[in-house]
């Protein structure tokens, strides 16, 4: 009679074998991605990290016209034993299997500035995401995509995080990690089944809220957000993070 110990909250890891998706409030997400770094210094340079978000390029690719999404892009791959590599610049593509309203077509967005590159909080956010997702299905070699997202919310144009609805990004897994709220309400993420079931919903509020996904097994949206006074600035900022295993 073997009695396993652990503590009383399942692991990231746990959740995503169990459930298909975890759901973390900032507080335990930050000691995650410090713990996964070796303490607080993996995440020094969070300020000008995040605040590279003031600095994105417009979405044109918006199928339903939408003016409100700002976005930047990087490309990158994982092999076991080695360090992350930036990809050259190259497009987002999406079937329209996996997205109906803005899939099909290669979209080519605003590179992510070398200075966010080079980060340690980027460094850090990777390489949690890299022993998470491999502890989960071991595969030692990735392809990643990185998208800086910030929706504005603005009056008589609702702010659509996930225009497209419930859906999958084509993946393994994802992460979807909030930066900042300022000014918004609403934005939540639903989390479902296959047959749109209701799973889980979170609402990412705090810097560091987390939704880790595992995009064979569910499906993810998020409502639209509406400025609370709308005589002010109002946006959602997160960073998706996806990896897909090439071998």
């Amino acid at each position: 009679n073997t009695m396993t110990t652990r503590s009383d909250t399942p692991s990231i890891e746990d959740d995503l074998r169990r459930q298909g998706f975890a759901l973390r409030p900032g507080s335990v997400m930050e000691q995650a991605l410090c713990a996964t770094a070796g303490g607080p210094e993996a995440l020094a340079d969070w300020a000008a990290f995040a605040g590279s978000w003031n600095d994105l390029g417009l979405d044109s690719f918006m199928a339903d016209g939408g003016r409100y999404r700002r976005r930047r892009h990087a490309r990158l791959s994982a092999k076991a034993g080695e360090n992350v590599m930036r990809l050259p610049h190259g497009p987002h593509y999406q079937g329209l299997d996996y997205n109906h309203l803005n899939g099909g077509i290669e979209r080519w967005f605003e590179p992510v500035t070398d200075a966010v590159a080079d980060s340690t909080s980027l460094a850090t956010i990777l390489e949690f995401c890299r022993k998470t997702f491999e502890a989960v299905s071991p595969h030692s070699a990735w392809f990643i995509e990185l998208h800086q997202f910030r929706i504005e919310a603005k009056p008589g144009e609702v702010g659509q995080p996930t225009p497209e609805g419930a859906h999958r990004d084509g993946v393994d897994f994802v992460l979807v990690l909030m930066i900042r709220r300022e000014n918004v309400s609403s934005g939540v993420t639903s989390i479902s089944g296959p047959e749109g079931q209701p799973l889980g919903t979170f609402t990412l509020a705090a810097p560091f809220d987390a939704a880790i996904i595992d995009d064979h097994r569910v499906y993810h949206g998020v409502t639209p957000v509406l400025p609370v006074d709308p005589q002010k600035s109002a946006f959602r900022d997160v960073l998706v993070v996806t990896f897909k295993a090439t071998k």
